[in-house]
């Protein structure tokens, strides 16, 4: 676990959106307590030992937990863990984080080569949301902003995740990484893999060799369905860079009953109203 202890310094920084309207932050903050409220009802519900271990200069002192949540998969033979977990506040930054670790009983180039993404990824969103935190405070008391009106202003940053599917010989999760303060953001990740073949799963192996085609009728589908009585929709036309086709690197998890769910990322193909959408192909 060596790779886990590094310390978080030294990351490239990221220009921050303007601020918002006090009614944009009152939504983001009912979105963030919804978001803790889905968190916490998975965990109360998962089958979790923890323990505590150290790890790293994090620049924070929370209590970490490595959570043994084992999921079984392959025999036993395959988990999917909570590696680092922990609810800390510092300097104004709400830091909720569940990380996943995936652990075999034997060598698999596949598992080591997820593991050292997934952890990359959480490392370089820990350490933008402390530099647009930091961005952020600097350019409020330089554009004349005080201490009162700073005054309980918070973030917060989330690392998460969620399985969405398993089998004796594959697995399929998500993870979220977000930041909701005066702006929001949210990406997800998503990683569909054959352990028995010890390699990603496709939209190919799924759907067959018109996988282009199926997936890109659901996606139309999907958008026409969204258009209301007045012939609004959410979703941008492809003249505006809304949808045009899917391809080797849309993203998709696998639903429990085997059905792949494309996943767009946020304002890709609609306005930000539309969250992540979503398609399954059915």
């Amino acid at each position: 676990m060596s790779e886990f202890k590094k310390a978080r310094q030294d990351y490239e920084s990221t220009p921050i959106p303007q601020e918002l309207e006090e009614r944009v932050r009152a939504g983001i903050r009912q979105g963030k307590a919804n978001y803790r409220r889905r968190r916490w009802r998975r965990i109360a519900t998962g089958v979790a030992a923890c323990f505590v271990v150290l790890v790293g200069t994090l620049n924070l002192s929370p209590t970490v937990a490595a959570a043994a949540a084992e999921v079984p998969v392959l025999g036993g033979l395959f988990r999917v863990m909570t590696f680092i977990s922990y609810n800390a506040s510092d300097g104004g930054i709400n830091y909720v984080v569940s990380v996943p670790r995936l652990e075999t009983d034997g060598e698999s180039e596949l598992v080591r080569r997820v593991n050292a993404v997934v952890q990359e990824k959480v490392d370089a969103h820990m350490a933008k949301a402390r530099q647009d935190w930091d961005d952020y405070k600097n350019a409020f008391f330089a554009t004349g902003g005080t201490e009162e009106e700073w005054a309980g202003r918070e973030m917060d940053v989330i690392v998460d995740y969620e399985v969405k599917s398993q089998t004796d010989t594959r697995v399929s999760f998500v993870v979220t990484l977000a930041e909701g303060w005066v702006a929001s953001m949210e990406e997800r990740y998503c990683y569909n893999l054959d352990l028995a073949e010890n390699r990603d799963i496709t939209l190919a192996d799924l759907l067959g060799e018109n996988w282009v085609e199926r997936c890109n009728e659901a996606v139309r589908a999907g958008i026409a369905a969204s258009v209301d009585q007045e012939g609004f929709s959410l979703f941008f036309t492809p003249e505006q860079g809304g949808f045009t086709t899917v391809d080797e690197t849309t993203a998709f998890y696998i639903r429990e009953d085997g059905v792949p769910v494309l996943v767009f990322p946020e304002y890709s193909i609609a306005a930000g109203a539309a969250g992540s959408p979503e398609f399954p192909v059915e």
